[in-house]
């Protein structure tokens, strides 16, 4: 029983950790000079540009419940 209960401790930091790490990191997708992310996107090349994500209603539910499981988990 012991052991279960370890167990899941250890799996319950380890996906809190993936779940700050996925909310924060700036950059999920790199290809040559474009790189996007949940919050922007931005492109270098004679200039560095970013524009904010693209306003589709499922990317803020996206954005609205990797906010909310980060502030619940934390509770």
């Amino acid at each position: 029983m012991l052991l279960l209960l370890l167990g899941i401790i250890v799996l319950h930091v380890a996906v809190l950790v993936l779940l700050f790490v996925s909310t924060i990191v700036s950059q999920w997708l790199v290809n040559g000079g474009h790189t996007a992310d949940l919050w922007q996107n931005c492109t270098s090349g004679t200039i560095f540009h970013c524009l904010a994500s693209s306003s589709n209603e499922w990317l803020q539910s996206v954005q609205a419940m990797m906010i909310l499981s980060v502030i619940f988990s934390v509770l």
